[in-house]
């Protein structure tokens, strides 16, 4: 709140006017949001889609298909998204991981080219450009790096691919390290060193999302660029082994790096999380990191869910199938949904800075947190 407002407001106060402030401050709230959207601050989310989660289920069943629409679009510029990190390739599964990399890279490549609302991001200048130029910046990413098989050079391959963020595990083991849901704990193996070379040479952002603590400490060492956590929360304020501790938070933006806060189950315990739990997780990542490392990585659309009942009749097969896989994580339950029910949809980021701002945060940090942190890391990566 600004020194006038407030001024005004206590004024208000002693000349009796209490009945009529609620109105007032709704007004002012609601100015202050206009504001920001005519500002148009460069919003990246680390890590999430555009895709269409209401299409038919058919549609979202078939593995081909790509799933952003018109709607996608219209709710991406709606939410005033200049860039989104998109999740492709191998994650798990029985395909081979590179051959499936390979073939989604491709197949994203020609629906970049049919799409001139999108924009595929090499650098940080394709995200000012989409910004600029009123279009969405999509950066093509990979969450686990089993893809590399037995050979580093692959890094390379993809590179030259266009994708420009590679994390090196999922929940589980691979050839590279430990995930989060891996008891043993392991660190960076010798190949997993090999891959953090191969990627700081070939200008990929490694991203520790999804690691195991030793994993993540490991690599963070042996880069010699900064790197990321695009989507995660804060094990001291939930402790799941999804999120990361404080001593990973802060080596993570003692090297220049950025952390990601994401909009999931885990950032609460045993109970569906909201908007004022993702504030918090916020608050404590700018706490350890400072403001200028803490950003979004929601890992989730933007458009909002239309019919509630049939998506919780698919969430709870979607649980099941990753339990059943290997691949869920401790905080993911069938009644719990992936997403803040109060912070969803093209509005979520205005709402999110909205809150942010009544905390007391500055323009400034908010704009940090909404994009300019991530662009600045990332960006510096890429070169």
């Amino acid at each position: 709140m600004s020194a006038s407002r407030r001024a005004f407001l206590q004024q208000a106060a002693v000349l009796g006017l209490g009945a009529t402030l609620p109105v007032l401050a709704e007004a002012a709230h609601a100015s202050e949001a206009t504001a920001l959207r005519a500002r148009r601050p460069i919003i990246i989310d680390a890590l999430g889609g555009i895709d269409n989660p209401n299409r038919p289920q058919a549609e979202q069943d078939d593995p081909n298909a790509i799933g952003i629409d018109a709607r996608s679009f219209a709710d991406a510029r709606a939410a005033g998204l200049s860039a989104f990190n998109m999740t492709i390739g191998f994650v798990f599964g029985k395909d081979d991981p590179y051959e499936q990399s390979l073939r989604e890279v491709a197949a994203w490549d020609a629906f970049i080219r049919r799409n001139d609302k999108l924009v595929k991001v090499h650098g940080a200048a394709d995200i000012r450009r989409a910004h600029e130029q009123g279009r969405t910046g999509i950066i093509l990413g990979f969450q686990n790096a089993a893809m590399m098989g037995k050979d580093a050079r692959r890094v390379e391959t993809f590179a030259r691919q266009g994708v420009r963020v590679i994390q090196l595990t999922y929940n589980g083991s691979n050839q590279l390290g430990d995930g989060a849901m891996v008891p043993d704990n392991r660190g960076l193996t010798p190949f997993g060193r090999e891959v953090v070379q191969a990627l700081n040479q070939h200008r990929v952002l490694v991203d520790l999302s999804h690691s195991g603590e030793r994993t993540c400490l490991d690599a963070v060492a042996a880069s010699r660029q900064p790197i990321a956590i695009t989507h995660t929360g804060c094990r001291a304020v939930a402790d799941l082994p999804r999120n990361k501790t404080d001593r990973e938070l802060r080596i993570v933006a003692d090297k220049g790096g950025f952390v990601g806060i994401y909009f999931m189950p885990f950032l609460a315990i045993g109970r569906q999380p909201m908007a004022a739990d993702l504030v918090a997780h916020i608050e404590h990542a700018i706490h350890v990191c400072g403001e200028d490392h803490v950003g979004i990585g929601t890992d989730g659309n933007v458009s909002a869910i239309d019919d509630m009942p049939a998506y919780m009749r698919a969430l709870e097969q979607e649980v099941a199938q990753r339990r059943a896989s290997g691949i869920g994580a401790t905080g993911e339950r069938a009644d719990i949904v992936p997403f803040l029910p109060d912070l969803q949809g093209p509005d979520k980021f205005w709402k999110l800075a909205e809150l942010l701002a009544r905390r007391g945060h500055s323009e400034n940090r908010i704009d940090k947190i909404l994009g300019l942190n991530f662009l600045r890391t990332a960006g510096g990566v890429w070169g």
